[in-house]
């Protein structure tokens, strides 16, 4: 007798990382929102600080990635392809590390900004490498494609010091121009793309090595 499980864990893992991102997103948009009119913010100038966070967009493209699983439509190619989930994989990780190692000792949160914080810093993250490691295709990256999994986060930077010139804020304390200079953001920036780039090394080499496994178990 052979036992299966009654939902299979491509479509488990497409459906929790949608609902939880979905929620996560919708908690802490109005929770900011709420911070932004307690603060005197006015609104188009609250969307540009929502929409300044690396966790706030790669959140959103998980969500967009779990919508391609469920919704044929060609718009959404772009996250079926292999490369932007393996990325998304890299980025997302370092979301998650980023804060468990550096942000979460500069402040405390408590009740549902906590909650919140967890869902997309800790709970999102995890749900997508499980994604990705069960549900993806592998076999499909390749070496000469890692500066287009870097890219994002460059043109995300390049923006963040746009955007800072001319707003004179910043998401994160380590991009923070104002209080460290541009000569210790530029380091801060590259200890960050070096920890990137060994998380995209790694997804490849996982994904190499998943298919080869698999590769191996159908022989």
């Amino acid at each position: 007798m052979t036992l299966r499980a009654p939902v299979k864990p491509r479509v488990l893992l497409t459906w929790l990382g949608l609902g939880f991102g979905v929620t996560g997103l919708i908690m802490q948009f109005i929770l900011s929102m709420q911070g932004a009119a307690t603060n005197g913010r006015d609104f188009l100038g609250f969307l540009g600080h929502f929409f300044a966070f690396y966790t706030i967009l790669t959140n959103i493209v998980l969500v967009l990635i779990y919508l391609s699983e469920i919704l044929p439509t060609s718009r959404l190619e772009l996250f079926r392809r292999p490369v932007t989930r393996g990325l998304m994989a890299a980025n997302i990780a370092l979301v998650g590390l980023y804060v468990y190692f550096v942000l979460r000792f500069l402040g405390s949160l408590d009740g549902v900004a906590l909650l919140a914080d967890n869902i997309l810093h800790y709970l999102c993250p995890t749900l997508y490498l499980l994604f990705w490691l069960i549900a993806q295709r592998h076999g499909q990256l390749r070496w000469t494609q890692l500066p287009i999994m870097l890219a994002p986060t460059l043109v995300y930077f390049l923006y963040i010091l746009a955007r800072g010139v001319w707003v004179q804020e910043y998401p994160y304390p380590v991009l923070n121009v104002v209080q460290l200079g541009y000569g210790q953001v530029l380091l801060n920036a590259l200890f960050m793309a070096a920890a990137l780039a060994l998380l995209c090394i790694a997804v490849v080499t996982a994904d190499k090595l998943i298919a080869r496994q698999t590769r191996t178990n159908l022989e």
